[in-house]
């Protein structure tokens, strides 16, 4: 027989496997009502996922044991993996009706709010499978911004908590309520009312309901889906451009100051912020630069033009929406290869971003200016501040770990992606834009990744969940030690 932990690590699994089975109730709803061929596939779905949950839950669901740091990261890991290898069957059984390589990709993209594809011909879809998809990351997106409350502050490197902690605000908002129950609660709240708001706001810009509310799904997670192929050029909206630009911004922006403004009724946590004041001035300063390369390069005639393409652009890469106006990949100049790098910073911690979050870019630049003052006045004493607060030596530590294995796992994504054939531009973009979680990138991969090789297609898999879980909970999971008592 299993030991008690693991037999306690299987009843948690089984239970949030259970909890994915409700993934497929409302695109099986929507299928129902306007009688597509999506129903059976959603509908055994729901019965597989549920059933085999339960099937894992019941024999073990009345045993007690208290899990080990060690087990959190074990079960995060394998509940996204389990989550997306369900998420991934209705792609296979209907419309449109994707092989296991492909349709597992779909599935992390979603899950991770990385938003890559690999079908081409969305619009032709079935208003049901356009549904879920967009779902998919509605459900990420929160579930990234739950994992930086209640797993990775476990780890001393980031997510909502630390920086809040250690460095640019005070302690009473580090803790949104007492319990972490009531703080998912309450950032759930958050999330649901922002995404309802982003609905009305798009369904009053132009859209039709059905593409508002999916495309509210996909906004506020910051994850880039689209219904449609063109994504956001397909309407050639400026209102509606403006409407996905604050609430891409909205998302970028750390959970915990949406949920302590709206308790207080007060904007001063966003004015008190230091990583905000940054993220915000980066994308802004993003804008620019952008603007004046299309502008330049002839691309766009006018200058207004050109703010508003760049704009659009340049926060969703920022804030790794991926949402697109055209192939920027075309862009001239700098503006292709810069908007790919701006996805490597991403937004705040606790949002639903991907990237390395600005607070952890900032601090490691400051370390690094820290660095060189001390080799200048070697007798010098000097310390790394973020919001006017020092920051401690051993989190300035853990932030420059995270950032030297995160680049490092980049970098051997890239080499595993040329080892498959394909070319380096596209190499390096598809590595980006996957441990980024993206979505869009140059070469090959400029609008989806339906011609890169199998193989290819599971690295920048395994890539999108790395980016997703920050690294350490997936290499924790690959270190020998950890599997020694």
């Amino acid at each position: 027989m299993l030991p008690r932990r693991f037999l306690v690590i299987q009843k948690v699994l089984g239970a949030l496997l259970g909890l994915s089975s409700l993934f497929f109730v409302p695109p099986l709803t929507l299928a129902i009502a306007l009688r597509e061929d999506t129903v059976v596939a959603f509908a055994e779905t729901f019965a597989c996922a549920a059933l085999l949950g339960l099937a894992l839950w019941w024999p073990v669901r009345r045993l007690r044991y208290e899990l080990r740091l060690r087990d959190g990261f074990f079960i995060t890991t394998f509940a996204w993996l389990l989550a997306a290898a369900v998420a991934s069957i209705p792609f296979m059984l209907a419309e449109p009706r994707l092989a296991l390589t492909q349709a597992m990709f779909e599935a992390v993209s979603g899950l991770t709010t990385t938003g890559a594809t690999t079908i081409d011909g969305l619009d032709h879809l079935p208003r049901s499978m356009l549904l879920y998809r967009q779902s998919l990351n509605f459900y990420g997106g929160m579930g990234i911004v739950l994992l930086a409350v209640a797993i990775l502050p476990m780890l001393k490197v980031g997510g909502m908590q630390l920086f809040r902690a250690e460095a640019t605000g005070p302690g009473k908002d580090t803790k949104l309520t007492p319990r972490i129950a009531g703080t998912a609660k309450a950032l759930w709240l958050v999330y649901l009312g922002l995404n309802v708001l982003c609905a009305l706001a798009y369904w009053a810009a132009g859209m039709n309901l059905f593409d508002a509310v999916c495309h509210a799904l996909s906004t506020v997670a910051t994850a880039g889906f689209s219904t449609h192929d063109a994504s956001f050029g397909y309407w050639n909206n400026p209102m509606i451009e403006v409407v996905a630009i604050v609430f891409m911004l909205v998302g970028g922006i750390n959970f915990g100051l949406h949920y302590v403004a709206w308790n207080r009724a007060t904007m001063a946590p966003y004015q008190k912020d230091t990583e905000l004041r940054f993220f915000t001035l980066l994308a802004l300063a993003a804008t620019a630069a952008i603007a004046l390369a299309l502008w330049l390069g002839g691309e766009i005639s006018g200058l207004a033009g050109a703010m508003r393409r760049a704009a659009f652009q340049a926060v969703s890469n920022l804030t790794t929406t991926g949402f697109t106006l055209g192939d920027f990949s075309l862009w001239p100049g700098f503006a292709p290869l810069l908007l790919i790098m701006l996805a490597f910073i991403g937004g705040s911690s606790g949002s639903t971003s991907g990237g390395m979050k600005v607070a952890r870019v900032v601090m490691a630049v400051r370390q690094g200016a820290r660095e060189v003052k001390q080799l200048v006045h070697p007798k010098g004493q000097f310390i790394v501040k973020m919001g006017g607060r020092r920051v401690s030596e051993r989190i300035v530590l853990s932030v420059g770990a995270f950032c030297t294995l995160y680049l490092l796992c980049f970098m051997g994504v890239m080499l595993a992606l040329t080892a498959t054939g394909i070319d380096l531009v596209t190499a390096f973009a598809a590595a980006a834009a996957s441990i980024n979680n993206l979505g869009p990138g140059l070469g090959e991969v400029s609008v989806h990744f339906g011609t890169m090789p199998p193989a290819a297609v599971w690295i920048c898999s395994f890539a999108m969940i790395l980016g997703r879980l920050e690294v350490f909970p997936v290499l924790v999971l690959l270190a020998p030690s950890f599997w020694r008592e």
